[in-house]
């Protein structure tokens, strides 16, 4: 491939053909042909990164309850492959919550690149980065790995802690930070100051002045979440690194079908 085509990443996996943040979903995201994953993890009340988007457990797991009030071995008994089921109704999926060690071990064999999100509050932010180095230490994959969060103060202690470890700051717009008031110098001064290697961006912020003003500082780029081709050419131009997609499969299909020679497409 091309140094200058991104890398397709699985948002959640392929969290449009399989329940999110699940195993199958990561495998199936690489059997589609993505360069690697997106995935979130969040602590458990006994202090193990467990893979969930949502603090609480009635979206995915179909139960009440939160994340951080159930131990790592609990959270492994939920289901959270019916709630897919119910959505779709086309295949049937019987799916544990994940552990951060147990997505390790899925990809220690191949070559995805994993970009952690880090869910978390301040208060607690410290505890799952050290979490999340720890596991990253037991798995010979820190070149591929890549941490990153909305709360910057997370991803500035995960450098504290390893400095080897890549991480990116998350931005996206919100009724405290529009769209308008996201200024490019104020993105890029937060990512620099919390020490990040890369800035990861809601595609509605990814305008083509920040963009060159983070190249221009040295910074990669990582837009999220995008299902739409065209911003394949967008992204060759504006040298992005990855772009995160909920169907991973056919933003390849697009981005490798224009790698043909012609006449063999």
């Amino acid at each position: 491939m091309k140094s200058n085509e991104p890398l397709i990443l699985g948002h959640r996996g392929a969290s449009a053909v399989a329940p999110e943040n699940t195993l199958a979903a990561f495998a199936q995201a690489i059997r589609d042909g993505a360069d690697g994953i997106e995935f979130d993890v969040r602590l458990s009340s006994d202090g193990v990164p467990v893979v969930i988007h949502d603090a609480t457990l009635n979206r995915t797991g179909l139960i009440s309850g939160t994340v951080g009030q159930l131990t790592a071995a609990q959270l492994q008994q939920i289901d959270v492959g019916r709630w897919f089921d119910k959505r779709n109704g086309d295949r049937v999926f019987s799916e544990r919550l994940p552990t951060l060690a147990q997505v390790f071990d899925l990809f220690a064999t191949n070559n995805a690149v994993l970009y952690v999100e880090m869910k978390c509050d301040a208060n607690e932010g410290a505890r799952l980065a050290t979490a999340v180095v720890h596991q990253i230490s037991q798995q010979k994959i820190r070149e591929r790995v890549v941490v990153e969060s909305f709360a910057l103060s997370a991803v500035q202690e995960i450098k504290r802690i390893d400095s080897a470890v890549r991480t990116a700051a998350l931005f996206e717009p919100g009724l405290s930070q529009p769209v308008s008031t996201l200024r490019a110098q104020s993105i890029l001064r937060l990512a620099r100051d919390h020490q990040a290697d890369e800035i990861a961006l809601h595609h509605s912020l990814a305008r083509p002045k920040l963009l060159h003003a983070a190249r221009a500082e040295g910074f990669e780029i990582v837009v999220w979440t995008v299902d739409d081709p065209d911003w394949i050419k967008r992204a060759r131009h504006h040298q992005v690194k990855a772009l995160i997609a909920n169907n991973p499969r056919r933003m390849v299909e697009v981005r490798d079908e224009s790698l043909l020679p012609i006449g063999r497409n």
